[in-house]
């Protein structure tokens, strides 16, 4: 069930990629807690909004790119040249480092390498000005502290309020999504009330000063799992490097092309990608190839959010549909047992002359399946009606049972007494039993009609037969005599 969210990791990378990147100092602790994150909350690089659809950007930015320019629409051969060549030189760089143990460094130092190069090849050439973009001015240093602009009796507390909690519920999907689907390949548990603590607290220390919302950066995870990362010392130095970074090295970043950036996080997508396991999920599960390929098409066309709507909305969908119609199965014995078994799955099993024995197999017996479950078993009497005598009810599976399920349990007692059909229960569950004793249900059917397994509701039945009365009591006595 991972595989989507493994699609819809990659197709991020992919489809926003196409558009413009940023450094995103979202610091993820990888290995083995992937998402409790920590902002350097006063080392952040975001881009400006564009101000014609009337938003302003915070106060404090560092990175200002004017992407609503007509010359960045347009597309330029050399941005896709530098941002290939890159692409397939860190690639190069990291097959080296692994099949020589002793050039690890190799891969680990190809992206940083590539940003210098292609920075300097700007430079000299001025390719800026023949249509390659570039990061341009980036404002040094870091963000000052913004506590006392903190507002909590403003008039627009009411709808921050609103905005939110959409942004908290968005941000833990995306870092829940990101976060199992590394775990997964790394084979490391991941625990979600931590998670949302640490996302938490990183919030919070991030709106002192001035910091957009965070989460569990997909690009930051990419690149420290393709780079090796095994611990959180990683993030340390990373987060070491930001800070020197902004304060030092802001005025050598202007001539960088947005492309590098690009083939740096495309680079970490060959791993994340496997074909094979789109092909097993449709062959073991179609609704789940239906979650993937909805998530994985609802990115490439839209965004994040809308891609994991859709995944979430397929699984709803799913989860659904399985309650509304749960399966009914009749069953079998198996000669020589008291072992009962779908007759569909095993057809080698009796069934029992006179006995319709049947399983529900769902763990809530409620209003949106006590219907369909009613209209199943009294469709298969109708059908032998002229053979059956008794209806054994296996709900060994049922957990729990609400109004609705009683009602429609009584209703089908009803209509097979006017049959003159015998309704047996067998299996129930505690929950299940004390609500049909309080809701008088078991006084309807009769105490001495509820078993303990299908095995004794089998027998008592076939002795009623063998004794050719309907005196239930005497024919449970011997039953259980026997």
């Amino acid at each position: 069930m991972q595989i989507w969210q493994n699609l819809i990791l990659s197709t991020v990378f992919v489809s926003k990629i196409a558009f413009c990147f940023c450094f995103s100092f979202d610091v993820p602790l990888t290995y083995p807690n992937l998402l409790q994150t920590k902002r350097i909350c006063c080392c952040c690089c975001y881009f400006s909004f564009d101000t014609r659809n009337g938003v302003n950007p915070p106060q404090h930015t560092h990175t200002e790119l004017d992407y609503g320019s007509t010359e960045y629409k347009k597309w330029h051969p050399a941005n896709f040249f530098i941002g290939c060549s890159f692409f397939l030189f860190i690639l190069g760089m990291r097959f080296i480092g692994r099949k020589n143990k002793k050039l690890f460094w190799v891969s680990a130092i190809a992206p940083v390498l590539s940003v210098a190069l292609s920075t300097l090849m700007v430079y000299i050439t001025r390719a800026d000005n023949h249509g390659v973009k570039i990061i341009q001015k980036v404002d040094a240093g870091i963000n000052s502290s913004s506590v006392k602009q903190i507002n909590l009796s403003g008039p627009y507390v009411t709808e921050c309020a609103k905005i939110t909690l959409i942004c908290a519920v968005i941000a833990l999907t995306e870092a829940i999504a990101v976060g199992r689907s590394f775990s997964v390949i790394n084979r490391y548990k991941l625990d979600g009330n931590k998670e949302m603590v640490a996302m938490g607290f990183m919030n919070v220390a991030g709106s002192l000063s001035s910091c957009y919302v965070a989460t569990g950066s997909f690009s930051r995870t990419a690149v420290n799992f393709t780079a090796g990362c095994k611990t959180v010392v990683s993030n340390v130095v990373m987060a070491a490097t930001v800070m020197v970074a902004l304060e030092l090295l802001m005025k050598l970043l202007f001539y960088t092309p947005v492309s590098i950036l690009a083939s740096i996080i495309l680079s970490a997508l060959p791993g994340l990608i496997n074909v094979q396991e789109v092909c097993i999920l449709w062959e073991v599960d179609k609704m789940g190839f239906l979650t993937c390929m909805g998530s994985f098409l609802g990115v490439l066309f839209g965004s994040v959010e809308i891609g994991l709507s859709v995944a979430i909305g397929v699984s709803f969908a799913k989860v659904i549909v399985h309650s509304i119609r749960p399966q009914v199965q009749i069953l079998g014995r198996l000669q020589g047992t008291d072992i009962f078994c779908n007759i569909k799955q095993y057809p080698m099993v009796c069934q029992t002359p006179a006995v319709l024995t049947t399983r529900i197999d769902t763990s809530f017996l409620c209003f949106i399946n006590a219907s369909f479950i009613r209209e199943r078993i009294a469709g298969w009497v109708t059908e032998k009606l002229e053979e059956i005598r008794t209806v054994v009810l296996d709900m060994s599976n049922v957990v729990n049972i609400d109004t609705a399920g009683l009602a429609a349990l009584e209703e089908l007692h009803e209509e097979l007494v006017s049959r003159g059909i015998q309704m047996a229960i067998a299996s129930p569950g505690w929950q299940g039993i004390h609500k049909m004793k309080v809701a008088r249900l078991v006084d309807g059917i009769g105490e001495n009609w509820i078993f303990l397994t299908v095995g004794e509701a089998v027998e008592a039945c076939l002795a009623i037969r063998r004794a050719g009365t309907w005196n239930a009591e005497f024919a449970i006595t011997v039953a259980i005599a026997e």
